[in-house]
């Protein structure tokens, strides 16, 4: 009988939660299988057989356990039982439990639907669709309870609205309960105020426009606003380093580098990804870096390391059709820009009035390291930036640069 142990998965973190098992207790499973899923405060990862066997569960799901403690006992000296396939005759083997009668095989889903063996086999058993069911469990898992769920409410998918007088509790994630900590320190510890301006889009939507095919195919990747904004950030963060800086004890640390945090809607909550280096990489490589955190954080598979460090966050509300909101620090930052939805508004141009594609920026910064002066001309240069996006080239106008003005 082998222990399997809660492993350890970043210096500062202590205790996870085991969020759900996806093996059931007393099955059958093969050596490198996911067991379990576990939530770290900041992140989502899983745990697998060290060897094959017969699955004793020790842990339950819910509970709060400490690195290095037992999460699982496999008795890897049970003989295999009848009907296991042997590992190298399938690529992904599915382990029979004391829950599900119906045979795995019969369970065949979709490739981009997920579901927990358990709940393949009540599916297959009931006749139940994936499409009337809706999974609660990471990345859209089908869960048993999610299956059990749409047959007691046949015709109706789970999750819809269903009139009720129900108080539901619910054991608060690491993840959330992180959030909530490191957003009330930003409101309690620092000094922060907003700053507002408002950005012509015309320029990057006409660039846009224009490029955007040959972009992709030469990079392979989309050509997104997020490019734009985060090589503007870069550029008006060396010139006003105070907004690229954090307190630390009564000494402000500058960084010569620009690690931008880039705000990413996940399913377990809000995480901030980090570019290194943004300020050295072009806009494919950008774009390219945000898409793969993107999808990593959708997965919850995001790593300590591309989590933590960031020296200067966007968040961009527009996404969800926010107009104007004032985004709090992300600390120990020292500022945190909120891109807003484009919308079309009558403006004043050379005295005549035209419509054009605007957007609200919002600069929040803690004015114990940032001025009025820093905030709100960091803000006007991210500005002029994105509305001659030439400047992005030289950092200031060819024509001056050339004439060396």
């Amino acid at each position: 009988m082998i222990e399997i142990k809660v492993p350890t998965v970043g210096e500062s973190i202590s205790e996870v939660t085991l969020v759900q098992w996806l093996k059931a207790d007393g099955a059958w499973v093969e050596r490198d299988e996911l067991l379990c899923e576990m939530e770290s405060e900041k992140a989502t990862f899983e745990l697998n057989a060290e060897q094959a066997g017969i699955l004793h569960i020790v842990a339950k799901e819910g509970d709060t356990v400490l690195i290095g403690d037992v999460a699982c006992k496999i008795d890897e000296a049970a003989a295999r039982p009848e009907g296991a396939a042997a590992p190298a005759a399938t690529a992904a083997p599915a382990a029979k439990t004391t829950e599900a009668a119906a045979p795995v095989a019969k369970t065949a889903l979709p490739a981009d639907v997920k579901a927990t063996p358990v709940a393949q086999a009540i599916m297959a058993d009931k006749k139940v669709k994936p499409s009337e069911v809706a999974g609660t469990g990471v990345s859209g898992k089908i869960l048993k309870n999610d299956v059990l769920d749409a047959l007691n409410n046949p015709g109706i998918k789970g999750g819809a609205t269903q009139m009720s007088r129900i108080d539901r509790p619910e054991k608060m994630s690491n993840l959330r309960k992180t959030i909530s900590r490191r957003l009330v320190e930003a409101k309690n510890t620092s000094a922060m105020l907003t700053t507002f301006n408002e950005v012509d889009m015309t320029r990057i939507m006409e660039i846009r426009k224009t490029y955007k095919d040959g972009f992709k195919e030469a990079n392979g990747v989309n050509l997104g606003f997020m490019s734009f904004f985060t090589k503007a950030c870069t550029t008006a963060l060396t010139e006003w380093p105070a907004v690229n800086a954090y307190i630390d004890g009564d000494q402000i640390i500058y960084h010569e580098y620009c690690d931008i945090s880039i705000a990413v809607s996940a399913p377990k909550g809000l995480v901030v990804p980090v570019i290194r280096n943004a300020e050295s990489l072009s806009m494919a490589e950008i774009e390219a870096k945000i898409v793969d955190l993107a999808k990593k954080a959708r997965d919850s598979k995001l790593s300590m390391e591309e989590m933590t460090g960031g020296t200067f966050t966007i968040t961009n509300g527009g996404v969800f059709g926010s107009l104007m909101s004032t985004p709090i620090i992300n600390m120990p930052q020292a500022a945190i820009l909120g891109m807003h939805k484009i919308q079309d508004r009558a403006m004043v141009i050379n005295g005549k009035i035209e419509v054009r594609p605007m957007m609200y920026l919002a600069l929040s910064y803690d004015h114990r390291i940032i001025d009025g002066r820093e905030s709100v001309g960091f803000l006007v240069r991210v500005k002029e930036l994105l509305e001659n996006p030439e400047l992005l080239l030289l950092g200031k106008d060819p024509v001056k640069a050339l004439l060396g003005l």
